[in-house]
């Protein structure tokens, strides 16, 4: 018997039992053969074997009588087994527009995890002015549902800022790739802006919520952005930056983090207001600020 592995030393072996010997006979002992037989018998009871026991082997041994040999014995038929079979793997379409892939297995603690077997996007590409995923200047209210299903939409208002609102819809694919899709009227035939987008999209220079300044500074160059404590805090100004052609297409918006304003408070300060700022101003570098809001213009700007 091979040497058990250190995995299975968790969990306890199969129990070993011995072979009962046949009770000794209550009545006398025979007469002793004179002469020894020359073809001795073997032993009929030689040394217990050992053998394994099954969950289901009861603790007492029960004998059953031999079987009539003038009867025939039906050979025993042995329990069918039920073999795992791994699934196929599922082909995913070509066109990088509705490119799509079945995820992953949810951990039973994944939070907004897919409760269904519908696919999450693979294209997460955000091109200002052009498309988002998907979704493209024409993609309508209907064609939305066609893509992601009626029950992961969501119509409500948006607010715009200064407490205005537009029609909009909220596709629910979980906190990395949901969006909301402004419309540019009720009609909800064709989408004005995408924004509130999840981490997981991102402009081909790997912009997106959660971007840190200094990424941004990188990418950009020198660009100015508007101060804080306002609707449009921390707007980024693409003019005259190495990403000129998204001035109207994009917006990305930035805020300092609230323990770093606790702990630079005059900095913070010095960068409130409907003012515009340099990148390279220095109270900006203590305030570890990264992109908040992402804002892509389809049909508008």
């Amino acid at each position: 018997m091979p040497a058990a592995s250190e995995d299975s030393a968790t969990e306890p072996g199969p129990q070993t039992a011995i072979a009962p010997r046949a009770e000794p006979s209550a009545g006398p002992s025979p007469e002793p053969n004179p002469e020894p037989d020359a073809n001795p018998s073997p032993d009929l009871n030689p040394e217990p074997s050992i053998f394994r026991l099954s969950p289901e082997t009861p603790s007492t041994t029960q004998w059953e009588p031999a079987p009539d040999e003038s009867t025939p014995v039906a050979p025993s038929t042995p329990e069918p087994t039920t073999a795992f079979v791994e699934p196929a793997p599922q082909k995913q379409s070509d066109s990088p527009a509705t490119d799509v892939a079945k995820p992953s297995a949810a951990s039973p603690n994944a939070v907004s995890a897919p409760t269904d077997d519908r696919a999450l996007l693979t294209d997460t590409a955000v091109i200002p002015g052009e498309r988002v995923g998907p979704i493209t200047r024409g993609t309508s209210r209907e064609r939305l549902a066609d893509l992601f299903g009626e029950d992961r939409l969501s119509d409500q208002p948006v607010d715009i800022g200064e407490g205005f609102t537009e029609p909009g819809t909220v596709v629910d694919l979980g906190p990395e790739q949901s969006f909301t899709i402004v419309w540019q009227d009720g009609s909800r035939s064709q989408p004005a802006v995408v924004r509130d987008f999840g981490p997981a999209w991102q402009t081909p220079e790997g912009l997106g919520v959660g971007t840190s300044f200094e990424e941004l500074k990188t990418v950009l160059g020198a660009f100015q952005l508007y101060g804080f404590a306002w609707d449009y805090e921390g707007s980024l100004v693409f003019e005259d930056s190495q990403l000129d052609a998204y001035q109207g297409q994009l917006t990305l918006r930035v805020t300092p983090d609230p323990a770093a304003i606790a702990t630079h408070k005059n900095a913070y300060q010095a960068l409130v207001g409907d003012v515009l700022f340099s990148s390279n101003d220095p109270n900006l570098e203590p305030l570890d600020i990264s992109v908040y809001e992402m804002i892509v213009y389809l049909n508008g700007g």
